[in-house]
């Protein structure tokens, strides 16, 4: 059975975003983009909601210039190789191959398809991924926390619910990112 893999980027206060939006502090260096391409490996499908995905987007092209890094190319290939799930009401339709959008999260449907998949799965974005936390089918939490305070904004986990984690692994990078590795309690 695949396992459900919720991972964001944070800063050292807990937020994806600031206040204005603003999350251009997450920019990886190559060390860390690297580790995040072998997060990335193993996954079959991505989870994302409306702004994740149309974020993301820019990877069906991004990553194929002669001015693009090794390590940029390498995660668009990974990107553009797994299938996505976009959930939204508002988004009119996808604009990348290898997507379906949905118009509501159905956490029975995420059990079932982790039932049947030979690849985990990840879910990216605090706002699904809520969703799927409250529900309780989040396998595994991945968290790189940029060394930076942003004081207010998007917040990486809901903020009204509980529940114990068991630390399975952290890694330290040369620019101050520490990479956190939790599995969910069953």
């Amino acid at each position: 059975m695949a396992k459900l893999i919720y991972w964001m980027n944070t800063s050292l206060d807990g937020y994806v975003a600031d206040l204005a939006g603003n999350f251009d502090w997450t920019m990886p260096s190559d060390e860390v983009h690297a580790f995040a391409n072998d997060l990335e490996r193993p996954i079959g499908t991505y989870l994302y909601g409306r702004r994740v995905y149309e974020t993301m987007a820019v990877w069906e092209t991004f990553g194929t210039g002669p001015d693009d890094s090794d390590v940029e190319r390498e995660f668009g290939e990974i990107w553009r190789a797994a299938d996505k799930v976009v959930y939204s009401r508002t988004l009119e339709h996808v604009t990348t191959p290898k997507t379906r959008l949905e118009r509501s999260f159905d956490p029975g449907a995420i059990s079932r398809m982790k039932d049947g998949a030979s690849r985990d799965i990840s879910i990216n974005g605090p706002t699904l991924a809520a969703h799927a936390i409250r529900a309780g089918i989040v396998d595994e939490y991945h968290v790189l926390v940029y060394p930076v305070v942003v004081g207010d904004g998007n917040h990486w986990l809901p903020r009204d619910v509980r529940f114990d984690l068991e630390l399975v692994d952290e890694r330290r990078f040369a620019n101050g990112v520490v990479h956190l590795h939790y599995r969910a309690n069953s």
